[in-house]
């Protein structure tokens, strides 16, 4: 599968990084010019309350910021799922079927009624043109469609497991395996 927004990239046992072992990221963009994504499973202990007063009642539970990935997390961005499919919000972008980016500068009243949903992130995931598809091709991802639930899932905990359990073929024995099989 060819990554493309909506897909998600599940962390193979291999990658190293700590900044994306074991995650689940969402992407939002790819295309010749790179990628960009969020962290689906990293909930941090901050209330949204605490740090976006306004949109307080328009997340989703767990109301905590999700550390979205290693760059920018001093910044927020936030997804949403339209109530609607073709009722578009003032302050919504569509990124992908009934997702799209949330804007936060903008009154929460013109988008909160809109949504079905919501999450918020700081910082995100980015890769720059060829580097997501090189790091794919040594393994350290796998490519997978995602479900209408993964986004607002409240329990992220076994999020990882569960996507790769749902694959077909081979690729489900993923999610039990340990980072070192000869350790096993």
């Amino acid at each position: 599968m060819q990554p493309r927004p909506g897909t998600l990239l599940v962390a193979s046992a291999v990658l190293a990084d700590p900044n994306f072992a074991e995650t689940v990221v969402l992407l939002i963009d790819a295309d010749a010019d790179g990628a960009l994504g969020v962290v689906l499973n990293r909930p941090t202990p901050i209330l949204v309350a605490d740090v976006l007063e306004p949109w307080r009642d328009a997340v989703e539970p767990p109301e905590v910021l999700f550390r979205g990935g290693p760059v920018a997390v001093d910044g927020a961005l936030a997804l949403g799922r339209l109530l609607v499919p073709d009722d578009e919000p003032v302050g919504f972008k569509r990124a992908f079927g009934i997702v799209g980016l949330v804007d936060l500068d903008a009154p929460v009243e013109m988008v909160e009624g809109g949504l079905d949903a919501m999450r918020v992130f700081a910082g995100y995931a980015g890769w720059g043109p060829g580097q997501l598809e090189a790091e794919i091709a040594e393994g350290s991802w796998y490519v997978v469609p995602s479900e209408p639930g993964d986004l607002f899932r409240e329990d992220t905990d076994t999020l990882r497991r569960d996507v790769l359990r749902r694959q077909p073929g081979d690729l489900a024995w993923a999610a039990t395996r340990p980072a070192d099989p000869l350790m096993n």
